[in-house]
């Protein structure tokens, strides 16, 4: 361990990893769920589990890293999709804000998607890999935004029933059902947002519209 580095350690019996930045003096910049980020010595971020380091190949020069996380010591903004303790310790390690815990959305969009028709999320998938949307692609990618908003609607309300149960009597099929139920809102969202970008690009010209 090293200033800097960016640290993991299991949780809830290693069903999730907790994530923060070694400060280089004996704490750690974390973001504590569904509270702030805190400055909080190892053996607290730690809490008697393993530590590990997470190596990166294009990480940022270190007195970088450790001024993005001093910089937000305090912030209370914590969101479990969308700003969590995975997405601090990645960006102040690379300035980018990603969570490896919920990415991969086509991937993962294959659990869900009998959720909406076949046929919708196959032009949806096609949308996203093509990157263009002609008049025709534009109607199909407003109707596929109504229905990820209301099937968001739905995982919200479920996730935040079962994480409360969850909360409540440490059920661990209940965890487990909140992580699967956590994974399919997040790659429900990314999607949407990821429509949501290309209805915001101009109208293709006619001749670069793709046969």
């Amino acid at each position: 361990m090293a200033a800097a580095d960016h640290l993991q350690v299991p949780r809830q019996h290693g069903l999730f990893n907790h994530h923060g930045i070694d400060l280089g003096d004996g704490t750690v910049a974390h973001y504590l769920e569904g509270r702030e980020i805190l400055r909080n010595s190892v053996d607290d971020f730690r809490q008697g589990q393993p530590l590990s380091v997470i190596d990166y190949a294009d990480a940022s020069p270190a007195g970088v890293t450790l001024r993005r996380a001093m910089s937000r010591i305090g912030e209370q903004n914590y969101n479990l999709l969308f700003n969590n303790c995975e997405h601090f310790a990645t960006w102040c390690k690379t300035g980018r804000h990603r969570s490896g815990q919920i990415d991969s959305v086509l991937e993962r969009a294959r659990h869900w998607s009998g959720l909406l028709p076949s046929a919708l999320m196959r032009g949806l998938e096609l949308l996203v890999k093509q990157g263009l949307l002609d008049d025709n692609a534009r109607q199909v990618a407003r109707q596929g935004v109504a229905k990820l908003e209301h099937l968001r609607q739905k995982l919200l309300g479920k996730l935040e029933i079962t994480l409360q149960q969850a909360g409540e009597g440490g059920n661990r099929t209940l965890l487990l059902s909140g992580q699967s139920l956590a994974d399919e809102l997040a790659a429900v969202e990314e999607l949407k947002q990821k429509i949501d970008a290309l209805l915001e690009q101009p109208a293709l010209p006619d001749n670069d519209r793709p046969e």
